[in-house]
């Protein structure tokens, strides 16, 4: 991510392409005006001109929250993305074509049968900042029918130096993204995982977290106790899972490729979904001393442990009969059991490198390299996970309340149970302990009495 930026910044403006907007704009069809998600236009209301313009020259933005991941996965293997080329043009085509094809279908489908019925969004010189896919659709039906209608969109033109309240800051064309995408009412959203890479762009650009979620209308009427608990969602759901991953990829040497961690939003399996987990369960609880110490019994240093067995096995994704973030989601419960915690302990064995000769580094892209990792580590890390997960499923069988109750009756006849034993100055705290366990004893026999009345009227009946 780069620094962050000057909220009033200001967006360049491409003079030679602004000039063929505005040669090449005419004057749309009814109806002729419509408010768009800009500046305070939908207060006054202010209404703005919706034109049409030949789609070839309209151009894709690349900084687009529904590819956000594969934008700068490419970026950083290739260099950026200039979208003054055609080149780049293609690239990004590609992106949204691949993305959401299920929503594709869906678009150009409703495109074929009513048209297009919402005005794109463009900047004075022809950026789309909404409308990217209506572009690729529109322009596949006029390849496919070659009929003019589909030649030109209907768009509406943000102001150029010139023009009344000046051109949009890059900011505001933020802004005007994130309102888009939050009234869209659900159509063609961004995969989580994109959304978080876009909400952390937004926030790099000068938009907070709460400027974002403002726009939302549904928090528009919230007090402020409510809106913290929302920031908090969005803190757990959508930054610390990407704050997670951001380590996860640095630890592999591949900072900013997000499409390793995602295929789109059909990856249902996709390690995203294991980092929700992983964040919310173990790396947010590992930050706090006192769980670290008293929950799951683990000391500081064993913290980097922790994390690097957890990353191998999002790595590995492959777990027969249980999905990845279920392991993940079962990882403190081993981590609180003495013995499974030995056997995933082991894991922190396996490498993340490969030897030279498991793989051709010319030819094999992440994901080849991923399931070669997997394959060769795979009796280790299979072993040990299943190894752990049914020692705590098996304690876990044991822990019914009829064992319960029978250990805590052991306990509490326990040898070592002399109160004239005991340091008296702890007398006190020992005393309120006895009291709860005499109310919780009480409270469990009214409770299996009232059962065992109940079984005594049912073997009546019979």
């Amino acid at each position: 991510m780069t620094g962050k930026m000057s909220t009033d910044q200001e967006r360049r403006i491409i003079d030679d392409f602004a000039k063929e907007i505005s040669a090449r704009k005419e004057p749309g069809p009814k109806p002729e005006n419509t408010v768009i998600e800009f500046r305070n236009d939908r207060q006054i209301p202010r209404t703005r001109e919706i034109y049409l313009v030949p789609t070839k020259i309209l151009r894709f933005r690349k900084d687009n929250g529904r590819i956000a991941s594969d934008v700068m996965s490419y970026e950083k293997l290739n260099g950026i993305l200039d979208e003054k080329l055609d080149a780049t043009r293609d690239i990004v085509r590609n992106f949204l074509k691949e993305k959401d094809k299920d929503n594709n279908i869906k678009l150009k489908n409703s495109i074929l049968h009513s048209g297009q019925t919402d005005p794109a969004i463009i900047t004075c010189d022809g950026f789309l900042i909404n409308g990217n896919r209506r572009k690729m659709i529109i322009e596949e039906l006029f390849e496919d029918t070659k009929d003019k209608k589909y030649a030109t969109m209907k768009v509406v033109v943000l102001p150029g130096r010139n023009d009344q309240g000046g051109p949009p800051t890059i900011i505001e064309i933020e802004q005007i993204e994130n309102r888009c995408q939050l009234h869209s009412d659900g159509k063609a959203e961004y995969t989580n995982f994109d959304r978080a890479i876009t909400i952390k762009r937004k926030i790099s650009a000068g938009m907070s977290l709460e400027e974002q979620l403002k726009d939302d209308p549904s928090y528009i009427s919230m007090n402020q106790k409510e809106f913290k608990k929302v920031l908090q969602i969005y803190q757990d759901q959508f930054l610390g899972p990407l704050e997670c991953i951001d380590n996860y990829l640095e630890q592999l040497g591949r900072k900013g490729l997000y499409d390793n961690i995602s295929e789109g939003r059909t990856d249902r399996e996709g390690r995203w979904y294991s980092f929700i987990e992983y964040y919310n369960l173990i790396y947010k609880p590992l930050k706090n001393e006192k769980t670290r110490n008293n929950v799951f019994g683990i000391e500081e240093d064993e913290v980097g442990e922790i994390e690097d067995i957890a990353f191998k096995i999002i790595r590995y994704k492959n777990f027969k009969n249980i999905k990845t973030h279920e392991v993940i989601r079962k990882l403190p419960r081993i981590l609180k059991d003495k013995e499974a915690k030995k056997e995933i302990l082991k894991i922190k064995n396996v490498s993340h490198e490969l030897e030279k000769h498991d793989y051709n580094e010319e030819v094999d892209d992440l994901k080849t390299i991923d399931n070669k990792w997997g394959n060769k580590n795979q009796t280790m890390l299979v072993g040990r996970v299943m190894e752990s997960i049914r020692r705590v499923d098996h304690v876990k069988e044991l822990e019914n309340p009829l064992t319960l109750l029978t250990e805590a009756l052991k306990k509490l006849n326990h040898e070592n149970m002399k109160p004239e034993s005991m340091d008296i100055l702890k007398s006190d705290e020992a005393w309120k302990i006895a009291k709860e366990i005499q109310e919780r004893a009480h409270e469990l026999e009214k409770e299996f009495w009232e059962q065992r009345n109940m079984l005594k009227k049912l073997q009546n009946k019979k």
